[in-house]
């Protein structure tokens, strides 16, 4: 995973673990930030994560209901938060998070 790629990781665990360290409008954006997935991707990332109060799924199960093996599965949220991490929508959540 690239640097940008794991910045936004970093972030979207942090969004679902500690949801009260993120400020709301950042949170706010990043529902908006993930509507620029197709649907099924932005429900698997959202599910895998955990985000906002859904309950995390594990990526087996993700991706059973998917008919995709594990591995493919993590190889498509990886795609996918990369696709995401390039964004100008991205840089500018980023600019509204404080640090760790």
């Amino acid at each position: 995973m690239d640097a940008l790629s794991a910045t936004l990781n970093t972030f979207l665990v942090r969004l679902a673990l500690q949801p009260e360290s993120v400020p709301h409008e950042a949170a706010h954006h990043t529902e908006h930030l993930l509507r620029l997935l197709p649907p099924e991707d932005e429900q698997a990332l959202v599910a895998y994560y955990g985000l906002f109060g859904s309950v995390r799924r594990g990526l087996g199960d993700i991706a059973r209901s998917r008919s995709m093996t594990a591995e493919d599965m993590m190889a498509r949220i990886d795609s996918c938060i990369r696709r995401l991490a390039v964004t100008p929508e991205w840089q500018v959540i980023r600019a509204e998070v404080p640090p760790l």
